[in-house]
């Protein structure tokens, strides 16, 4: 497999597990607004590449017809297998950002706010409906044009869930419908990386895998505990999702296998 990986502090750690694999890498710059990459890279095998480092990447794997490339997911809130077990799931707003000035009731009630697409415009957040309306409205007094790419536009679908009291959180990395490894990234309100999971944790998201085995090859998902138990969070692109501590020595090795004999 090829691996070319833009410059980024996670893709420095995933090169020193390919570098104890012993699999060859190669670093690159994404040209901003347009998506080429610097140095171009010498494609050997179209059939076995794979790109680690910002979501756009996507682009210019779909360009040059690259596969793997990178792995895209579809909006996680619109699988019906995975319905029951999300945080808030049953109770989730989905609203166009050129629809929120109309149908969110502004105020000072707060919701979790993330676009429903894995685009990265915005992180999920949680903001006032005062501040999410004020949001929709800088966005929608831009021009088309004004607009940088990868930026909130106007029919980018939010889904807006009621905030919820979160213990822990861990994201796990799964590949081929198995967890290949996990980490835990938040206890409390406290951002804490370690190489650990609850057993019950971990059987939860083997569960969630198992309920919708045909997803994605590769992907990430992430979990939490709540004062209501365990549920799910959402669901993440591979090649652009924070590692944390995760075992990269296992997530390169599960990747790797993706080039054809």
């Amino acid at each position: 497999m090829q691996w070319i990986l833009q410059d980024f502090e996670d893709t420095r750690k995933l090169a020193t597990a390919l570098d104890r694999l012993d699999i060859p890498y190669s670093w690159h710059k994404v040209v901003p607004f347009v998506g080429d990459l610097m140095p171009e890279p010498d494609i050997q095998d179209t059939n076995a590449v794979v790109l680690f480092g910002s979501y756009t990447l996507w682009r210019y794997a779909k360009q040059k017809d690259l596969h793997p490339g990178v792995f895209r997911i579809a909006p996680f809130v619109h699988e019906a297998a995975w319905n029951p077990f999300m945080l808030n799931g049953a109770d989730a707003v989905f609203l166009t950002l050129r629809d929120v000035p109309k149908k969110l009731t502004d105020g000072e009630m707060h919701w979790f706010v993330r676009p429903v697409e894995d685009s990265k415009e915005v992180p999920g957040t949680v903001k006032s409906a005062h501040e999410i309306i004020q949001l929709a409205k800088n966005v929608l007094a831009l021009k088309e044009t004004e607009i940088p790419k990868g930026s909130l536009r106007p029919d980018t679908e939010l889904m807006l869930t009621k905030p919820a009291r979160i213990e822990k959180e861990w994201r796990l990395w799964v590949v081929r419908a198995k967890v290949v490894t996990y980490s835990l990234y938040k206890e409390g309100s406290r951002v804490i990386y370690r190489h650990e999971i609850d057993d019950d944790a971990l059987h939860f998201a083997t569960q969630l895998v198992e309920a919708n085995p045909q997803y994605s090859p590769a992907y990430v998902i992430d979990i939490c505990r709540t004062e209501n138990g365990l549920r799910m969070l959402e669901t993440n692109c591979i090649n652009a999702a924070g590692f944390y501590e995760a075992d990269l020595v296992k997530l390169a090795t599960a990747i790797n296998a993706f080039a054809p004999d």
